[in-house]
């Protein structure tokens, strides 16, 4: 099962976003449904709410009248607490039941209007932002829904911004344009991403990242690693000790392999062992055929480490576990830092990768690419170390 949280502002379009994933096979779980039949009348939740906020709350059938309810909880952060106090529990216990009840292989979809707002982004192998223009979805929520138009702008105000959701957006929807364009968008991500990312997650099979072929310094390079190192250390829980973007997408400005590396610190390989289901529950399955870095220097004792790939089609990404402290999870940190600091040990190794990649551009993985690259670390760990002694360098993953 592959779960996949779709998210949007009012008037964006979410809905029908899930409407059409159902359509194409998706198992749906809406959080605003739920919010309802938790507090439909005779339910404890909403005897809950009525004793918290009084019989004012409840209409003349004994239904929750929602106008009401709004007046109190609207621009009032503590009742809104209160409320959500009720309510969230119940949704996410009802949520679970569904997704429990799901047949194996499905994609189940859960639609969380407040997603980005409750922070629950981590908590997906696969988080879907549907996006249009504030003038836009104040024209449909005055147009279709009859809201007049402050109130949908104060609604709009209140929930998170752009920016918030690109922030935890591993796909943005854009439905700025004509339906048909959100239909294709819709049905090629199904076909092209969710359905083989669900498969590849099921079966324990990770996505490759292919021959060696750099391109230029991407800016979302940042933000998707903090997106993806949040999902790691939420599945890793209390047994994980930090993540950090490590490799050359984690250098601005160095051009590099569109693949992120991570690296998930651990105290123990036990405890990296220990993580396999979790972390494959989020899209990350364990490669067991590699189980170490290659010591500096050569010939020293073995880096053990442990190693995921990513299951997602749409984003190559490495996830090494490796043990806090040891010589290899400090390597990662210090040649990171060491090539953002040093422009001249940067255009080195940019030299390095280009010559490898022309080299064994025809290859149809990066074996022989990563092992020209790790003649070049060899020799270069030495003068690494130097800076860390002369800087004053300690392995931080705040950097």
């Amino acid at each position: 099962m592959l779960r996949v949280g779709l998210t949007g502002g009012i008037g964006s379009g979410k809905s029908t976003v899930a409407a059409r994933l159902v359509e194409r096979g998706a198992v749906l779980v809406d959080s605003d449904r739920i919010a309802r039949e938790v507090v439909a009348p005779g339910t404890p939740g909403l005897a809950e709410v009525a004793a918290a906020f009084g019989d004012g709350v409840l209409a003349a059938d004994g239904s929750l009248d929602r106008p009401a309810l709004a007046s109190i909880v609207f621009g009032d952060a503590d009742a809104l607490a209160r409320l959500n106090g009720i309510t969230h529990p119940l949704v996410r216990r009802r949520s679970d039941e569904l997704m429990a009840a799901a047949p194996d292989g499905a994609v189940v979809v859960q639609d969380i209007p407040l997603l980005v707002e409750g922070g629950m982004a981590p908590l997906f192998p696969l988080v879907v932002v549907v996006h249009a223009d504030v003038e836009e979805r104040v024209r449909r929520l005055v147009g279709s829904r009859g809201m007049p138009e402050a109130d949908a702008r104060a609604r709009i105000a209140n929930q998170a911004d752009d920016a918030a959701r690109r922030a935890a957006a591993d796909v943005w929807l854009d439905n700025s344009g004509a339906p048909a364009d959100l239909e294709a968008a819709v049905d090629a991500l199904w076909a092209d991403r969710l359905v083989p990312f669900e498969e590849n997650v099921r079966l324990h099979r990770t996505v490759r990242a292919g021959a060696a072929r750099l391109v230029e310094p991407d800016p979302g390079w940042a933000a998707a690693g903090a997106r993806i190192a949040a999902r790691v250390a939420a599945a890793a829980g209390e047994r994980g000790h930090g993540v950090a973007h490590v490799g050359s997408t984690a250098v601005p400005g160095l051009p590099a392999k569109d693949v992120i590396d991570l690296q998930l610190g651990v105290t123990s390989l036990d405890d990296a062992d220990a993580l396999d289901d979790a972390l494959t529950a989020v899209g990350f399955p364990r490669r067991p055929d590699i189980d170490r870095d290659s010591p500096k220097p050569p010939g020293s004792a073995p880096w053990l480490k442990r190693y995921h790939g990513y299951a997602d089609p749409g984003r190559p990404v490495h996830l090494h576990v490796r043990v806090v402290g040891s010589p290899g999870w400090r390597y990662a940190l210090l040649l990171r830092d060491w090539l953002r600091a040093d422009a001249a040990a940067r255009a080195e190794y940019l030299a390095v990768k280009r010559s490898a990649a022309d080299r064994y551009a025809a290859d149809a993985d990066a074996a022989r690419y990563a092992g020209a690259k790790e003649l070049w670390f060899d020799a270069a760990a030495p003068r690494a170390e130097a800076w860390a002694a002369s800087s004053g360098w300690t392995a931080s993953l705040a950097r």
